[in-house]
């Protein structure tokens, strides 16, 4: 495999986005995942194919606890939106 072709493999196609049968990024595209929940889910996804699994955990818990202080917050401003707790 030549250098530039090892490149781009792991800027389009890195291994860890590629396991199953679709890429994350379509997932998140199909769902229409807003920022943070695309971050939660890809995080998760590949964490386990990555070989930083906590840290890659830690991160999907940070973007999940930031996005439920965001709508918290969003809550607090605005009553007409139900939120459960």
């Amino acid at each position: 495999m030549s250098r530039d072709k090892k490149i781009t493999d792991m800027v389009d196609h890195p291994s860890h986005y590629t396991k199953g049968k679709i890429e994350v990024i379509e997932f998140i595209e199909d769902q229409e995942l807003e920022y943070h929940e695309s971050n939660v889910v890809k995080y998760i996804a590949r964490a386990k194919h990555k070989g930083k699994r906590l840290e890659d955990l830690k991160k999907a818990q940070w973007y999940l606890e930031r996005k439920i202080a965001l709508l918290k917050k969003k809550v607090s401003t605005d009553s007409r939106e139900v939120i459960e707790k």
